[in-house]
């Protein structure tokens, strides 16, 4: 990767599309070298959860007295939850120390204020092969609510119309097929 460009990638796509499970994937076997960017939140950390790792676990007071400071690429109230989430501009600097590329798994609001940013990261929505698919795979991780869950899948439309906003769609309907098509556009935009 020696004198390739520095470049930001980002994956959206709706809950339950797959993304998580891609991520760590793509992390692992890429054809170029990804930096997975740790997202910042407010929320309490689930279990299995490790600050630093999975994210960095911020009081709100803390959140918001960085983003004051200018410190977030991008930050969201998602789900109406009351929960921040964001990308610290430092998460950038780290994967370009590492001389790899910057690799942002966030929501479509996140991401259409990368691309105002970076208007040549790589961007990826990841579709579900279907909304009863995604509610399917919602459902079968039994950790929300059916309030969180409806409040998911009203997201999930949402979302899906400003898929067109990306560069690239890829739909997760058989898992290694959709990894093989996201590292043939990375690796294209290698070259």
């Amino acid at each position: 990767m020696q004198g390739r460009p520095f470049r930001v990638v980002v994956l959206s796509g709706p809950s339950g599309s797959g993304k998580t499970t891609i991520v760590e994937r793509l992390i692992r076997q890429a054809s170029v070298k990804l930096v997975k960017c740790v997202s910042a939140t407010t929320r309490p950390p689930r279990v299995g959860e490790a600050h630093a790792d999975s994210y960095y676990f911020l009081t709100p007071e803390d959140f918001a007295a960085r983003r004051n400071a200018g410190e977030f690429l991008e930050t969201a109230e998602v789900f109406g939850a009351g929960y921040w989430y964001g990308t610290l501009k430092s998460e950038l600097e780290r994967a370009r120390r590492e001389n790899g590329w910057a690799f942002l798994e966030i929501d479509v609001q996140g991401a259409l204020r990368v691309m105002e940013e970076y208007p040549d990261a790589v961007t990826i929505f990841l579709e579900p092969p279907s909304i009863e698919e995604c509610e399917k795979r919602l459902r079968t991780r039994a950790t929300d609510s059916e309030e969180t869950i409806q409040r998911r899948l009203k997201k999930v439309h949402d979302e899906l119309k400003l898929a067109d906003r990306y560069k690239y769609r890829v739909v997760n309907d058989e898992l290694e097929h959709a990894i093989g098509q996201i590292n043939a556009i990375l690796t294209e935009h290698s070259k």
